[in-house]
């Protein structure tokens, strides 16, 4: 399993993106200004992009302080921790806050509600 980042890490990646791609197909509307109603499309696709990236935005950053503040063994960096498993923001050091998690390998499923009753 490839690990891909710290949550909060991978949110704001994902709101960035939505952001350069909202303007990406605004472009495509200005290229496709001959066509009324396909430029309207396109404005409108980007616009809603860039608005969906500004909510999720909004929603990380409430998130984000309720996250768990702990310093990383490995770099000893503070870092954010949301749910039971996490990975460091820093260095990807994988990061648990239950004691009975400590020493089992990296698994994202131990942050659902039905993994506490399977262990």
């Amino acid at each position: 399993m490839k690990k891909r980042g710290n949550k909060i890490n991978r949110a704001r990646n994902l709101a960035l993106l939505l952001v350069f791609a909202g303007i990406g197909v605004m472009y495509l509307g200005l290229l496709a200004k001959s066509i009324t109603w396909l430029m309207i499309i396109f404005m409108l696709l980007g616009f809603v992009m860039v608005l969906s990236s500004s909510a999720l935005y909004f929603i990380i950053g409430m998130a984000s302080t309720k996250a768990i503040v702990v310093t990383c063994p490995n770099c000893e960096k503070q870092t954010k921790m949301l749910g039971r498993v996490d990975l460091c923001m820093h260095c990807d050091e994988p990061l648990t806050i239950d004691q009975s998690l400590e020493g089992k390998e990296f698994d994202e499923k131990y942050n659902k509600r039905q993994s506490h009753s399977h262990e």
